[in-house]
């Protein structure tokens, strides 16, 4: 640093420094205090060897003066002479140092004894401090030539202070001259150090501080006279290099400042540029950000205008809808012609068609608004594919063989949305069966490292690679020529990719034209309970069937499994010598002759079409017929009866099954349609319950007030009162808390149901309902023992 600045922003000169932090006086200091230091510790030294020696000759003189008196006080105390030793003692007591002196015969008589008092100073207690205040010295007498024989003592009593007087003065002269002489050293060195330091180091600041880099940047710094080889030197020549090293880079920075102030104008003229160029582009974005806002506000109402639309739609075609099958339904259950029940029946069909297709435009609605919602439960995946194939298989081709195919290894429930799954399923088996005339249809079902595995194979006409990648897009198929051939829309396998993607899952197609397809969905169904092990069976069964058949497939995994020997034959083989215990046949038209060889139980598994009738079967017995496709339960429960010889269960009459004295409820039917009333009074008449009618809410409600019920069936859109207020006003009255309410709408969409909850129904069922589902509805909420008085 060569200046220090003041508080006030200033720049001291060097001699401007205080004088307590001039490096100087620092110097002097520091000089002096060495000096100081080493002088007193050598005068301390030699006051410290002088007080020894003092010490020692106190002793020394005083044993001299014994030695000399020796001689006389032992003649005086060999002749007791009494004056003698009096002069003697006089004489003694006259040294300076001595203040008592006396002779003592060997009696212990004092011959002479002479004292006088001490020496009084202010000094005194320092020396008494360091020799003592007196000695005594005790000399015994005798003769030369009788040493041994004692003749008296000569004692003496010495103050110290004598010789320590002398003691101090040496002391004090010694620690002046010392101080005197460390100060006197002190002045020297500071007069070296200031002429050889101080002097050149104030002279290098002075011209350090005086320089101005902005008027003479070249100029150098000059080195003190006789110091040019020395520490000083040196620095003045690192000093002139850092400063020249300063000066050019000052220099460089004046350049860069000007470069910098060039770029930033330069940069001011681009930045005017590109700020009338971002202001024209915000005032764009903010005429775009409108026009977004615009389009997001005619889209948003153009979503609930379509929700809307949707809805009236769904209600507006699903209450005709619903009349016609359900006058369809109660047709059908009447004394009708062949013919009749024909044309019937596939009115019938034709209505049921529709309800799908309007199923999966609904569906394919509800994903594009974000409304699908998926349950988490607990079910039966093996028996709910058995069941939907089992559904499915009227539509099978009389050539087709429709299996379905369970993994022993599939757990007995998972967690998932049993009604989503089931549409995925159904999609898949109806698109296999509807495009297969001949062959096979398999719908297995297996665990895998995601989840569960469903696979339907088919060997119907395939699919061409070019038309693969388009085969998801809705109302899209393979080519024109299938949709003319075998009908369609397009949606299902649209719509199933969809629910898998809903669902986590996956679904993939392999095809090749002319053999056949394989569809796969992998769901990540969670596994609740483990495979349920049924109890053992013991017998041996030999199966009559195609090695490339479903059947045989399925019998050759499950009935080892259940613990029964297998063995399958070919249906043309020899029959003569056949040991089992049951026979397995999906061939009608070998049982006469396997009869003719065999008397072992016999089960024909064929389609429900293709059962024997009563008179034929009759020639067979023991035979026992299974609907295609076999399920599990169906078959073990066959196996069991037959090998464990269990009675045949009775059938169900049908004048039991559909006697109305079994359900004898009273239902409210609240429904402004009146061909919608003829339907559902109807069935309900027909499963036996006593039907009320009201034509809307405020009817319904007064008809609560005059006659109990069991059940109310409510419409959700009336007039007058909607069933969504009556409903309402039954739960707030609080006169029927446990009145079972049921939604009746023709509204489908995703938020209808919570809409239903929400108004206080206990359940829903969308129109148009067959009467599997209003059974079991009323087997739900209305069983059929209640009655009500």
């Amino acid at each position: 640093m060569l200046a220090k600045p003041s508080e006030q922003g200033q720049i001291l000169r060097p001699m401007d420094i205080p004088l307590t932090q001039r490096l100087s006086f620092k110097q002097a200091s520091l000089t002096v205090l060495v000096a100081f230091i080493l002088g007193t510790v050598l005068s301390v030294i030699q006051v410290a060897t002088d007080y020894f020696s003092e010490n020692e000759s106190i002793d020394r003189e005083i044993k001299a003066l014994l030695e000399i008196s020796h001689s006389p006080a032992a003649r005086i105390a060999y002749n007791i002479d009494a004056e003698l030793a009096q002069e003697l003692v006089v004489g003694l007591v006259r040294s300076p140092a001595v203040i008592r002196a006396e002779i003592v015969d060997n009696n212990g008589a004092v011959l002479a004894g002479v004292g006088r008092p001490r020496t009084e100073s202010d000094f005194r207690i320092f020396s008494d401090y360091l020799f003592g205040e007196r000695r005594e010295f005790t000399d015994p007498l005798y003769i030369a030539h009788a040493p041994r024989e004692a003749l008296g003592v000569l004692r003496l009593e010495v103050d110290t202070f004598a010789f320590g007087s002398h003691f101090l003065r040496r002391a004090m002269f010694t620690l002046v001259s010392g101080f005197v002489r460390s100060l006197a050293l002190s002045l020297i060195l500071l007069v070296l150090f200031y002429s050889m330091l101080t002097k050149p180091l104030v002279g290098l600041i002075r011209a350090l501080s005086e320089r101005d880099t902005r008027t003479a940047p070249d100029d150098r710094v000059p080195c003190p006279p006789g110091h040019e080889q020395d520490e000083i030197g040196v620095l003045v020549g690192v000093i002139n290099r850092q400063l020249a090293s300063l000066a050019t880079e000052m220099q460089q920075r004046r350049e860069a400042d000007q470069r910098l102030n060039q770029y930033l104008a330069e940069l001011e003229n681009i930045v005017s540029a590109r700020t009338a160029e971002l202001k024209a582009a915000n005032s764009r974005l903010s005429r775009y950000n409108q026009e977004l806002e615009v389009a997001r506000s005619t889209a948003l109402e153009m979503a609930k205008a379509r929700a809307a639309f949707l809805a009236n739609m769904s209600h507006e075609i699903r209450t005709p809808l619903n009349g016609l099958l359900g006058m369809l339904d109660l047709a059908l259950d009447g004394p009708l012609g062949a013919e009749q029940r024909r044309q019937l029946q596939i009115a019938h069909d034709s209505g049921s068609v529709l309800v799908e297709l309007l199923n999966d435009i609904l569906d394919l609605s509800k994903f594009e608004a974000g409304q699908l919602e998926l349950e988490q439960i607990p079910f039966d995946l093996g028996t709910l594919l058995e069941d939907t194939a089992n559904l499915l298989s009227q539509n099978a081709a009389p050539g087709v063989e429709l299996s379905c195919l369970i993994d022993p290894r599939l757990p007995s429930r998972v967690i998932g949305d049993p009604t989503r799954v089931r549409q995925v399923v159904s999609n898949l088996l109806s698109n296999a069966l509807k495009f297969t005339r001949f062959g096979r249809v398999d719908l297995r079902a297996a665990p895998s490292p995601g989840g569960v595995l469903i696979t339907v194979r088919d060997t119907g006409i395939g699919i061409s690679a070019d038309a693969l990648p388009k085969l998801f897009q809705p109302f899209s198929q393979a080519s024109a020529g299938i949709t003319r051939q075998f009908g369609g829309t397009g949606l299902g396998l649209a719509l199933t990719r969809h629910l898998c993607e809903a669902m986590q899952g996956q679904l993939d197609v392999k095809s090749q034209e002319g053999v056949g397809s394989l569809f796969s969905a992998e769901l990540p169904l969670v596994e609740q309970a483990p495979p349920e092990p049924r109890p053992p069976l013991t017998g041996k069964v030999i199966a009559l069937c195609s090695a490339k058949s479903g059947l045989a497939e399925l019998l050759g995994t499950w009935l080892p499994f259940w613990g029964l020997a297998f063995e399958r034959r070919d249906k043309d083989g020899e029959l003569a010598g056949l040991e089992a215990d049951l026979l397995i046949s999906d061939s009608a038209d070998c049982l006469e002759n396997l009869r003719r060889h065999v008397d072992a139980p016999i089960v024909l598994v064929t389609g429900y079409g293709s059962f024997l009738p009563a008179p034929r079967a009759a020639t067979l017995t023991p035979l026992h017929q299974l609907a295609r496709p076999v399920s599990r339960g169906a078959l073990y429960q066959a196996l069991r009866r037959v090998l464990l010889k269990l009675p045949e269960e009775a059938p169900a009459s049908p004048a039991a099954t559909t006697e109305p004295g079994q359900r004898q409820g009273r239902v409210l039917l609240v429904e402004d349609n009146a061909v919608n009333q003829l339907v559902a009074r109807g069935m309900l008449s027909k499963l036996g319950c006593e039907v009320l009618l009201a034509n809307h809410g405020a009817e319904a409600l007064a008809r609560l007030e005059q006659t109990a019920v069991d059940l109310v069936l409510m419409d959700c859109n009336m007039p007058v009162m909607d069933g969504y207020e009556a409903t309402r006003r039954i739960r707030q009255s609080g006169r029927w808390p446990d009145l079972p309410v049921i939604a009746l709408t023709a509204n489908a969409l995703p938020d209808e149901r919570e809409r239903c909850r929400a108004a206080g129904m206990n359940d829903y069922l969308a129109k148009p309902f067959r009467r599997e589902e209003l059974v079991a509805l009323l087997d739900t909420w209305l069983p059929a023992t209640q009655a009500t008085p």
